[in-house]
């Protein structure tokens, strides 16, 4: 495998491009934007942990087990390679009022993950300004954010230092090269970039680039609006969850509060409706907010696919091409076993997981 094309430069491209150079292939990564991380890497909210991860089916739940494990020394190695700090913050995650505690519950046995009820007494102290009238908490303690957009300037400065990495922003692809019935390169609006092989990790926009060879991918653009807040650094000391929203502590004060989930195509709009209904979201999690300036509203656009089942594999039908993309709500949390899955099978090595649930094939509509 001499040279690698990667389409997309959010997490998921970077950290193929980092574990692919790794091996000594040579890696061009691309992204259309001015700035690699400047799409859903940078507008997540970052919770190390899919939001209800008892939801979810057991392709997901493998992915995010192993990239959670992973992401503790993962980021002090970053922090070690580059001097940038992703700040991951191990804080907990308290839900409030679930639905579906006993299911919650029964799954944590299953899967053996540290999820526990706790009396909403005991959330209250841990959590003082927790708004009133909750019933019901359950916790998971070891529930960590990172700090998304230091996570790709890390990335970044960790691919800058590698001589067989090179990076091209303000890049769009506009289509890939076929010759012998395989995929063997990209088009861009500079020119024809050729290579053994082409990783689409493009999110939202892989079902479109996808459609210039005739393919209908199932991922399509879902909005999803937060909202910032600026307080003390001890004002929260755990993300809390309730009714689809949460709110998550950084280290220095700043909440965040999400999210969204709009299907609004391509538009990343942040709207006045959806900054009233977070607001009302945050006063009702942590009624000081009320007080509270909204320091950052944005939006930004995740890759919704069937049950957030990620593509991951080559595409039978187009040797060459390989795909990691559509991970729907969960991006940052499943990255590192994403990429890590992505290649071992690059590079037929065995898989730390069973790949078959990922495979493109039979999944393209």
């Amino acid at each position: 495998m001499n040279r690698v094309v990667i389409v997309g430069g959010g997490v998921l491209g970077l950290l193929s491009c980092r574990l692919l150079a790794a091996t000594g292939a040579n890696v061009v990564l691309l992204e259309s934007a001015g700035r690699v991380g400047s799409e859903s890497s940078w507008a997540g909210g970052g919770i190390v942990s899919p939001l209800y991860p008892w939801r979810y089916s057991a392709a997901v739940t493998a992915l995010a087990h192993w990239s959670q494990d992973f992401y503790p020394g993962f980021a002090q190695q970053l922090l070690e390679d580059t001097g940038v700090d992703p700040e991951v913050h191990v804080t907990g995650l308290y839900w409030l009022d679930l639905d579906d505690e006993a299911e919650a519950l029964a799954w944590a046995v299953r899967e053996g993950r540290a999820l526990f009820p706790v009396d909403i007494a005991e959330a209250y102290q841990q959590v003082p300004v927790l708004g009133g009238g909750f019933q019901r908490a359950i916790h998971m303690p070891g529930v960590a954010n990172v700090r998304n957009p230091r996570l790709v300037k890390a990335l970044r400065a960790a691919l800058a230092a590698m001589p067989n990495v090179e990076l091209r922003e303000h890049c769009p692809v506009t289509g890939f090269i076929q010759e012998g019935g395989r995929i063997c390169g990209v088009t861009t609006a500079a020119g024809e970039i050729r290579a053994e092989r082409v990783v689409l990790a493009a999110g939202a926009w892989s079902g479109e680039l996808l459609k210039t060879l005739g393919l209908e991918l199932p991922v399509e653009p879902v909005k999803g609006q937060m909202i910032l807040y600026k307080c003390a650094e001890d004002f929260l000391p755990s993300i809390v969850l309730a009714k689809g929203r949460y709110a998550i502590p950084r280290r220095d004060g700043h909440i965040l509060i999400g999210s969204t989930l709009e299907y609004a195509g391509f538009d990343k709009t942040p709207t006045d409706n959806a900054l009233e209904s977070l607001k009302a979201s945050a006063e009702e999690l942590l009624p000081a907010l009320k007080d509270a300036e909204v320091v950052g509203h944005w939006a930004g656009l995740r890759p919704g696919s069937p049950e957030g089942i990620p593509f991951i594999g080559e595409l039978p039908t187009h040797p060459g091409l390989w795909l990691n993309c559509g991970h729907f709500r969960n991006g940052l949390v499943l990255a590192p076993a994403s990429c890590q899955l992505l290649a071992d099978l690059m590079l037929g090595r065995e898989p730390i997981i069973d790949p078959a649930p990922y495979a493109p094939a039979g999944r393209l509509q």
